[in-house]
Formats: structure tokens, sequence, C-alpha cells
């Protein structure tokens, strides 16, 4: 994997601030920021914070931060777009009181899938997605010991970019530490 440098990348939208430090990129949330199509809710919101680049087919992108979220429905990962109706975000929302590891796939309307990981709080989790043909498979995990967390449609028509995303629905003040942003050869398998 190929690290990427923060300042290559382009938000979705500003976020409240940004700060680099030692490596690392952390990153406050706007109040009431996030993503979401119609589905269950009922509303739409298209404006969580992503900083992304380009995401070519046959590659695969790799995202880190420190899992230290309080608050409902706090979330950070990797967010895939092509536009404002097609996207995924996969990562660990904090969701009825446990730190959940899921994924949100998006082609007009939001679906969401999501898994109890109450052992990862306080620890650096990856968020891999490798991109092949029709197809993006999302892996989460700590201690490079990465699970399947989905596989899902990718319209290999379109054009994807990605990278790191966080989001706060529910209040002001979340700060998500980014550590690593990579981009690399995908995943020759599927398990």
């Amino acid at each position: 994997m190929k690290k990427i440098a923060w300042s290559q990348g382009t938000w979705s939208r500003q976020p409240a601030s940004i700060v680099e430090e030692d490596g690392a990129l952390k990153v406050e949330s706007i109040e009431a920021s996030d993503w979401w199509r119609t589905t269950a809710y009922g509303f739409i919101h298209d404006d969580g914070h992503a900083l992304t680049i380009d995401f070519p087919n046959e590659s695969a992108m790799e995202v880190s931060f420190i899992l230290d979220f309080t608050e409902q429905f706090d979330q950070a990962g990797i967010f895939l777009r092509a536009d404002e109706a097609n996207w995924i975000k996969g990562g660990v929302e904090f969701c009825d009181g446990y730190p959940q590891v899921g994924a949100v796939v998006t082609q007009n309307k939001s679906d969401w899938s999501s898994s109890r990981i109450s052992e990862w709080m306080g620890k650096e989790v990856t968020v891999r997605a490798s991109r092949s043909g029709d197809a993006v498979t999302i892996r989460a995990g700590i201690n490079g010991d990465l699970q399947l967390v989905r596989v899902a449609p990718l319209d290999p028509a379109r054009s994807w970019s990605a990278g790191p995303m966080t989001c706060a629905p529910s209040r002001a003040g979340l700060v998500t530490s980014f550590t690593s942003w990579s981009i690399g050869e995908p995943d020759q398998e599927l398990h």
C-alpha cells in the first residue's frame, strides 16, 4: 500500500476544524452532519465530511482511525462516492450504546448493516475497500486482522472517489483522529 498525503484529498464538506499533528489528521465534525437517503427515516442527508481522491477500478484503499466515540451515531471510516444518489460508507458507528462496524450502501435509497464490536473501543481501527469489476469488498478490524463487513455492487461505468469520512449526526464536538490513508492493489480473494 502507498501512503496518501492528507493534502492530496478534497473535502466533500469542510469540517468545523482540521489539525494535522504528528502525521495524524484530527477532524472535528459539524453537528448534524451525515449521509442517508430516504429508507425508513424519510429524509436525505448529503453533508458528511469526506476527504477523497479518485478511486479507480482494480485498487484498494485503507483508512485508519482511533475509535473513541461516545455519542449516538458518532462515526468514521471510508466513504466511496459517485454522486449524491450512489455512494457507500463503511466503518464504525456508535449506536444504541455500542460501537458497531457496518456499511451503508446507497443506490438511490440507503440500506444499513451493522454488528457490535465493543472490544475495538480505544484502539486503532482500519477499514479497507477493495474495488474489482462490479463490486467493492469492505473489511475492517484491529491489529491487522480485518474481517469481512460487506460485499456490495459498485457500478464500473461510474467514476468513483474515496477516502476518510466522519460524521456527527446528533452532536457538536466530535473529533476523529485519522492515523493513516493509503491505496494499493485490490484483494485477490473474497475469503
